[in-house]
């Protein structure tokens, strides 16, 4: 969640550290905080808010070095201030953590028996006053001191290390958080996001849990959990400048829900052949799993958990196949029954979530007969630990708010699907054709939608200063209510609802009234005539109505009930194409409320923490 980089050179860094942490806000944060190396010794500033804040604070200083860390925090321990922000320092140590000490009270508590003194109330500082007292009390050089601290840490870490007195090194360390180490010709850096590093190189090594690395200007070298020396493969990254900029945009996420018919047309190509989808979409595919998995389970986050929900649908409606669906978080603290041949699914856009990451790692301990990954980031610690491989092709996406990535999982679902189906038997030749007809129309049915965007921002006028809202759908349309409830209430801070329409009267249906809008997803399918009738239960208690419907003759407008057209005509991808107004419809009202469309308050792209 939080942001880091770090950078040994023979130039000053201020402006590559601070570019860096900008490109890293996307993460979510609410303090930074960057410390060089000077002759005169560890130079520390720090500030609360936007990383504008730091940058004027480093200009007035007139600080920089040639070599540095830098950070954005994410409060774990200890509300945002400047004393909590990082780099801590202790010493001849300045350090920047991403990730938690579970043990750090322990370790406090240790440490003050020994006579050193906090000033923060986080559980980094006490990670770098550990690695000074052992250096000091031990006599460790700064690696070692480093090494013998981690010996006593329990949880999380992604971590760089500066100490005044080796200028020409760079400690990091990793587990559990991500690390990588950005290559370069007489200067090298690290960060905890490609992103960040991307003006400066293009090659980087990604650190694995346990490793430790020490880099200087010349060299870079990593050490396994053992301590022994090894070669981590180097990647060469080849992103567009275009990928990481609004162009003609106002916000990330405007510019992110835009790119989905691209991001629809690329998930799809060279994979999907006339009748099945392609072996070779599924990287490290066994040839006869699919033929043989007879249960899936499927965990993820957020707005991943509601495409799996989605995903549950097309697997037993289309591939004949039982599925659950588990909140990630959830999934390490409950009792799971495994039936045989069974698949384990995990849905991330980062690759980097913590309690889905979690989730795969006991899952492997469970006897599944595979894990597979459904990911937007190919070098994700998800990619690298999963048996079998999906890579969506959403490209980069930065706000915070998901959008592009997915309804690029709902494709991946319904390629998965299309696969199991062909390989069971759940799915003949003749209706894998028309499956994959299907689902090489839904770029053009999303760029139909898009279309709407500005009847959509008329639309949101109508929801400035409410407080509350509901969503309704009926079956595969339930689990996008939930998604069209988490972005309103996540960008627009309208505390928002989904649910199963059918559920209204068992509950929700006593807070409707004249203020209350409810929004309703209605596709033209078996389930409508059902949906019909909840429409009149909210409209004989006075609320307000506003349907996205692909079919205006069975809902017809009022002054109570505003109708929106939906460009849906099948209903295959219908979760796809009616997710888009959605997402408009939030954009928009987050606008007209004034929100961070970005970066809302409190969340973080990548949550890297459990």
């Amino acid at each position: 969640m939080c942001g880091i980089v770090a950078a040994i050179a023979k130039r000053p860094l201020a402006e590559i550290l601070l570019t860096g942490l900008s490109a890293l806000e996307y993460r979510g944060y609410d303090s930074a905080g960057i410390c060089f190396l000077t002759p005169a010794g560890l130079k520390t500033i720090k500030t609360t808010g936007k990383v504008a804040a730091l940058k004027e604070a480093v200009a007035s200083e007139g600080a920089d070095g040639f070599s540095g860390i830098a950070h954005t925090r994410w409060a774990t321990h200890g509300q945002p201030s400047v004393n909590n922000a990082h780099p801590h320092v202790s010493g001849d140590f300045a350090l920047v953590h991403n990730g938690i000490i579970e043990n750090y009270l322990e370790l406090k508590d240790m440490l003050l028996q020994q006579g050193e003194s906090f000033y923060s109330e986080t559980d980094t500082e006490v990670l770098v006053k550990l690695i000074d007292y052992l250096s000091r009390s031990k006599h460790l050089d700064p690696y070692s001191a480093l090494r013998e601290a981690l010996s006593q840490v329990k949880g999380s870490y992604a971590v760089a290390l500066l100490n005044a007195k080796d200028p020409d090194h760079l400690y990091l360390a990793k587990h559990g958080s991500p690390l990588i180490i950005g290559l370069g010709i007489g200067e090298n850096f690290a960060a905890s996001d490609a992103l960040a590093l991307l003006p400066v190189t293009s090659r980087f090594i990604y650190l694995e849990d346990g490793d430790t690395a020490v880099i200087s200007r010349e060299d870079a070298e990593v050490m396994d959990a053992k301590g022994n020396i090894c070669q981590r493969p180097c990647t060469h990254l080849d992103i567009s400048p275009d990928a990481v900029s609004k162009g003609c945009y106002k916000h990330y996420m405007q510019k992110e829900i835009f790119e989905q018919p691209e991001a629809l047309e690329n998930t799809l190509l060279g994979r999907l052949a006339q009748d099945n989808v392609s072996a070779q979409a599924f990287l490290n595919l066994p040839p006869d799993l699919f033929a043989s998995i007879r249960h899936i389970e499927i965990a993820a986050c957020g707005t991943s958990y509601h495409a799996g929900l989605i995903g549950k649908y097309y697997l037993e409606e289309y591939a004949g196949i039982s599925a659950g669906v588990t909140i990630a978080s959830e999934y390490r603290y409950k009792r799971t029954i495994v039936p045989k041949h069974s698949l384990f699914i995990t849905l991330s856009q980062s690759g980097e979530t913590a309690d889905t990451l979690a989730a795969l790692r006991l899952a492997k301990s469970q006897g599944y007969a595979a894990t597979l990954c459904i990911c937007n980031a190919a070098n994700s610690s998800l990619v690298r630990e999963s048996d079998v491989v999906f890579l969506t092709r959403a490209g980069t996406e930065i706000g915070v708010a998901s959008t592009k990535a997915f309804t690029t999982q709902l494709m991946a679902l319904l390629l998965l699907t299309l696969a199991l189906g062909r390989a069971n038997g759940s799915i003949s030749k003749q209706e894998g054709q028309q499956f994959a007809a299907a689902l090489k129309k839904a770029p053009a049915e999303v760029r139909a939608e898009l279309a709407h965007d500005a009847e959509i921002k008329e639309l949101a006028r109508s929801f400035a200063g409410l407080e509350h809202t509901l969503f309704l759908g009926r079956g595969i349309m339930y689990p996008l209510a939930l998604e069209g409830a988490l972005k309103l209430k996540e960008i627009s801070y309208i505390h928002a609802e989904g649910y199963a329409s059918g559920e209204l009267k068992h509950g929700p249906i006593a807070l409707i009234d004249a203020r209350m809008p409810v929004i309703v997803v209605a596709p033209n399918n078996d389930l409508l005539s059902k949906l019909v009738s909840n429409i009149e239960e909210v409209k004989a208690r006075g609320g307000r109505l506003y349907i996205f419907a692909s079919d205006q003759e069975c809902i017809k407008a009022s002054e109570q009930c505003q109708v929106l057209t939906v460009a849906s005509k099948l209903e295959l991808i219908s979760p796809i194409t009616f997710c888009v107004p959605l997402q408009l419809l939030a954009y928009h009202v987050a606008i007209i409320n004034g929100t961070d469309v970005d970066q809302p308050r409190n969340l973080a792209k990548s949550v890297t923490v459990e």
